[in-house]
């Protein structure tokens, strides 16, 4: 069993920054890869970043390349997300996620552990 709780979701004016982070307990972190989606009202939830368990490799949307940042670090058992340059478009529910598989998962049935979720507002 894995716990996943998400913070750092809020209101920021476009162009903005904010960081997101998931800490997790239970399982061992340092094992698996970590995800983060979003879920924007109506629509259905999209991958956003994911990295792998050691931390040298991620992959991106391409709506957010070159903006978002993902990074782990394993010792605090917490996976994060730097959001720069950030757009209206970019409002939703963040969610982190841990995979039960290997390499860079960007499927949503790839996952099997969700965090509940923070909400990111961005205002234009």
């Amino acid at each position: 069993q894995v716990q996943l709780v998400e913070s750092g979701g809020g209101l920021v004016q476009a162009g903005g920054s904010l960081r997101l982070s998931c800490a997790a307990s239970g399982r061992t972190f340092s094992a698996y890869p970590m995800g983060w989606f979003r879920q924007a009202p109506g629509k259905e939830r999209e991958f956003v970043a994911a990295i792998s368990w050691s931390g040298d490799r991620t992959y991106y949307a391409d709506s957010v390349k070159g903006r978002f940042t993902i990074s782990r670090d394993n010792a605090k058992r917490t996976v994060y997300l730097q959001m720069n340059s950030l757009k209206p478009e970019d409002t939703a529910v963040y969610y982190c996620a841990s995979s039960h598989r290997g390499g860079l998962p960007h499927e949503a049935y790839e996952y099997n552990y969700w965090g509940q979720g923070t909400q990111v507002t961005v205002s234009s």
